[in-house]
């Protein structure tokens, strides 16, 4: 949990500095800073930013660079900086480390924003991130596999990107970067769907939660981006000529993706006679089916149905091991049985904008049972009241054009 935060010439976000606690509420008009300071938290996080990817576009002008430093409990710190060419130095407990994951394994972020309701519609990327972020926090061996994978990819588009041919000599080395690959790949699935299994029981809790009337048609599935039954470089050998045609890799981990699909209902109004003539189940992208709103919520759920999992790795343990029992696994069981040492951070901006009053009822009163800590964002004060429903104490910044104006 962060226990203080420092933000210094990130937006206009010039010094600042808070003390949080496990509910922290940040009120302000657009523009004052509120988002900036969310941002702050994502940026230490995950080492980029959740609205722009260069440096230049959230550094504040005039500045070399932006610099976001966290002390969190157990006396653990972390610290980020980002300069204007995109040179990065990190900083855990005092000490240069060279990797971001480093850091993302203290400060767990999952964020719930605006920018990420069109999700359902967006291509694979934003999709696979999303399940990548719960098998990077769940399982240790996945990130170093998932980087030599990236690496490999890299050094083969670039060689199908120069020619349309390639020599006995690039072709061998060709085929000893297909091997890793699929190596990497085989390592890289097992992982995937191993936590996305484990996830789908918890999904389908929060759509019974946030879409009642969905939660027999809803269901959650993975594609592995590849034939997941046959060696990946036999796959890449077979679609050669192609990739050298379109210049990139078509097919791997790197196309992974997650779906979630609608299935009709069978009209049980209708009385059941030897004559009636049974209508066919159909099947759809939720995407097309549901309503703006019903997507918002959708998405919300797939959202918060990650963070009971990632609380809950002690039970995850035995699932893996037993995965005929992970449907008996229930939010409501989580909290006496978590390693508290490294706690998630939930970020919720302006999170009034996008959900009615019941979907963020439901929100909110899932978020109080976990053992997480959260920061979100509003206009007004009228959404003090509605979380001190749910947390006995909360603290509540009050911003002005990048400035914390009080605390109460």
């Amino acid at each position: 949990m962060i226990e203080r935060l420092q933000v210094s010439h990130l937006r206009n976000l010039d010094n600042l500095s808070l003390k949080a606690s496990a509910c922290n509420i940040i009120i302000g008009a657009n523009g004052s800073g509120k988002t900036s300071l969310l941002e702050a938290i994502f940026l230490l996080s995950r080492g980029k930013s959740f609205r722009h990817h260069q440096p230049k576009r959230y550094i504040q002008h005039y500045q070399p660079a932006t610099t976001v430093h966290a002390t969190l409990s157990a006396d653990r710190t972390i610290a980020i900086q980002k300069q204007l060419d995109a040179t990065t130095i990190l900083r855990l407990n005092q000490n240069t480390v060279y990797t971001q994951s480093a850091l993302t394994e203290q400060l767990p972020t999952l964020l719930i924003d605006p920018s990420t309701m069109d999700m359902l519609e967006q291509g694979s990327a934003s999709r696979r991130q999303l399940l990548d972020w719960l098998v990077f926090h769940m399982k240790p061996g996945f990130h170093s596999q998932w980087v030599s994978y990236q690496r490999l990819l890299k050094q083969r588009n670039s060689l199908l990107k120069q020619s349309s041919s390639l020599s006995q000599t690039q072709l061998n080395e060709l085929k000893s970067w297909d091997k890793g690959l699929a190596n990497h790949a085989a390592l890289i699935h097992h992982y995937r769907e191993q936590v996305f299994d484990a996830w789908r029981p918890f999904f389908a809790q929060s759509i019974a939660q946030l879409l009642p009337s969905y939660a027999d048609q809803l269901s959650l599935s993975y594609n592995a981006g590849f034939d997941a039954t046959k060696p990946l470089d036999e796959q890449l050998n077979e679609r050669l000529s192609q990739d050298l045609q379109l210049g990139y890799t078509r097919i791997g981990s790197h196309r992974a993706d997650i779906h979630v699909h609608w299935r009709s209902n069978d009209d049980k109004s209708k009385p059941v006679t030897d004559n009636a003539i049974k209508l066919p189940t159909l099947k759809e992208q939720a995407a097309n089916v549901l309503s703006r709103g019903e997507k918002k919520l959708l998405i919300t759920a797939l959202r918060l149905s990650q963070l009971p999992l990632l609380l809950n790795k002690q039970v995850l343990s035995t699932q893996f091991a037993d995965q005929e029992k992970s449907d008996d696994v229930s939010i409501k069981d989580i909290g006496s049985r978590l390693d508290l040492s490294i706690t998630p951070v939930v970020l919720l901006d302006d999170i009034t904008a996008e959900l009615d009053g019941r979907a963020l009822d439901i929100l909110l009163s899932t978020l109080a049972k976990l053992p997480c800590q959260v920061f979100m964002t509003s206009l007004t004060e009228d959404v003090i009241a509605f979380i001190n429903r749910y947390w006995s104490y909360s603290t509540v910044f009050h911003m002005k054009q990048g400035i914390l104006l009080a605390t109460e």
